[in-house]
């Protein structure tokens, strides 16, 4: 099983690396994200990529993908879906909206209000939509990759507490090496289609490994560790708002979804410790005063410096 994982993660990654350079961490976490059935939140400025990842990482998964673009004018309806007036028949029909497909790319998200984008929340949470009391499944795996500017920039909302929590993982975009990006340019001069990256699995054999990281297993010394670090965000004056114990869950998931790449069925520590900033950064609330005294200014890094004074399981 270990030579399958592990070749399975550098298809994927050699794979969207066709068309994006320089991405393979940002890979790795999606991967991980899919098989623990999580959602990702990915921030950072136009024109780095983003989207261009989330169609590239469904398209050699051989995944339904849509994707829609989250504007200030949108309703609820227009992701959903409704009920329209079928006039063969003279009946109401269903019409199912972007939402039915395995990667759904809620592009820019934080440019519509919490209107719309609470929209999402019993898809992301209970994979299924409801409406006029109509409950209607979504496929499997169903998988929300969401992008968002900055919050400094014009015209954006902030993501309400509930929403952000629905993400199993946010992850920050940061400008390309110097190198990476001479390559990105050289990409760039012919006209870049996802089209002819080829699907390294299938969804019979992708559903087949969702049950087998569903065997991967968690001592109960690493979920200790994984409880200590939650109470440490708790009990951090640094940290105003701490871990909640679904961040925690999430946290196991994710981390079990890694030692399976790894080719391991059971997890380490170094799985946790990998994981856990994605997890935790957007979850957590920094402390105010700590933040105008500079005591503090990122979250990701107050996380990593707190794994540093937990003591993991030997």
């Amino acid at each position: 099983m270990a030579e399958i994982t592990v070749d399975l993660r550098r298809k994927v990654v050699d794979q969207v690396g066709k068309i994006v350079v320089g991405r393979e961490s940002e890979v790795n976490l999606l991967l991980i994200c899919l098989l623990a059935k999580g959602h990702v939140l990915l921030e950072g400025v136009p024109g780095i990529s983003k989207t261009l990842l989330a169609k590239s990482f469904s398209r050699c998964l051989d995944l339904k993908f849509k994707r829609i673009q989250f504007t200030p004018d949108m309703l609820p309806l227009d992701i959903i879906g409704g009920y329209v007036f079928n006039m063969k028949n003279r009946e109401f029909e269903f019409r199912e909206g972007p939402i039915f497909a395995n990667i759904l790319l809620a592009d820019e998200i934080n440019r519509s209000g919490p209107k719309v984008q609470s929209a999402l929340l019993e898809a992301m949470q209970e994979v299924q939509v409801t409406v006029e009391g109509n409950t209607s499944k979504l496929p499997f795996p169903f998988m929300v990759i969401a992008t968002q500017n900055p919050l400094d920039f014009e015209g954006v909302y902030p993501l309400v507490e509930s929403e952000l929590d629905r993400f199993m993982m946010k992850i920050n975009f940061k400008y390309p090496e110097s190198q990476v990006e001479s390559e990105i340019l050289k990409k760039n001069l012919t006209y870049l289609d996802t089209d002819q990256l080829t699907p390294i699995i299938s969804q019979d054999e992708l559903k087949n490994i969702f049950s087998e990281v569903d065997r991967v297993h968690i001592s109960d010394e690493i979920l200790q560790y994984v409880v200590q670090i939650a109470d440490n965000t708790r009990n951090d004056s640094r940290i105003g708002l701490g871990a909640s114990p679904r961040a925690m869950v999430q946290v196991t998931h994710s981390a079990r979804a890694n030692a399976y790449l790894d080719g391991r069925s059971f997890v380490l520590p170094e799985d946790i410790k990998l994981v856990a900033p994605h997890v935790l950064s957007h979850r957590i609330r920094l402390d105010r005063t700590a933040m105008i005294k500079g005591i503090v200014q990122s979250p990701v890094v107050v996380i990593q410096e707190l794994l540093g004074t937990v003591k993991p399981p030997r």
